[in-house]
């Protein structure tokens, strides 16, 4: 009976040394604080970028531009009435649309256990005018005047997709999708996008 409490006790304290072994070296590990997810971000992150194909038909007649000279003046608006500078062409473009993720910082962060809540950055908006695709259907704009036609179609373009919610969504669902695999990857399990970030609790 002593032989078999003996070998009871030994067996108890082996399953004991080893169940101790076990949670210290299978303890999580602790989650990273908010300044170690913008590191991390920051050392995995990228424009997150939508790019949206665009095109136009554009009608451009520039303004006569401001003389020095009465002579001048009268020469332009000669050349105005004889023969008046027109441009017209179908303007190709691609926009892009797309949230920095490099600028996400400690003000748009808040670290929770296992839930983070983001603030992400504004959705940026550029537009590339493609000169080489655009065709022209009638101009007979100088050189300068046709820049002046692609920068219409440019701030044209670049106030149209600005104003069109659905890109702009799409563009943060981007950035969201990212953030949102990078930080469930780390051990996160509730990541929540949101205008601004919850108020600290009151202590005491």
């Amino acid at each position: 009976m002593r032989n078999l409490l003996a070998v009871l006790a030994l067996v108890l304290a082996f399953a004991l040394g080893a169940f101790v072994t076990w949670h210290f070296s299978h303890r999580p590990e602790p989650m990273p604080d908010a300044p170690a997810l913008i590191v991390k971000i920051r050392e995995v992150a990228r424009l997150e970028s939508l790019d949206v194909s665009l095109y136009r038909k554009i009608d451009f007649t520039p303004d006569p531009r401001e003389q020095k000279t009465t002579w001048g003046a009268i020469a332009q608006w000669a050349a105005y009435t004889l023969h008046q500078p027109r441009g017209r062409a179908i303007v190709f473009a691609v926009a892009h649309l797309g949230v920095d993720l490099r600028r996400l910082d400690l003000n748009g962060l808040k670290v929770s256990g296992r839930r983070v809540e983001v603030v992400l950055p504004h959705v940026q908006t550029s537009v590339e005018i493609k000169p080489a695709e655009t065709e022209i259907i009638g101009s007979n704009l100088d050189s300068a005047q046709t820049a002046q036609l692609f920068e219409k179609a440019k701030n044209a373009f670049e106030a149209e997709v600005s104003a069109d919610k659905d890109l702009q969504i799409r563009a943060r669902s981007s950035a969201e999708q990212s953030l949102k695999s990078l930080f469930t990857g780390l051990g996160f399990t509730d990541v929540v996008f949101v205008e601004r970030l919850s108020p600290e609790p009151k202590h005491g």
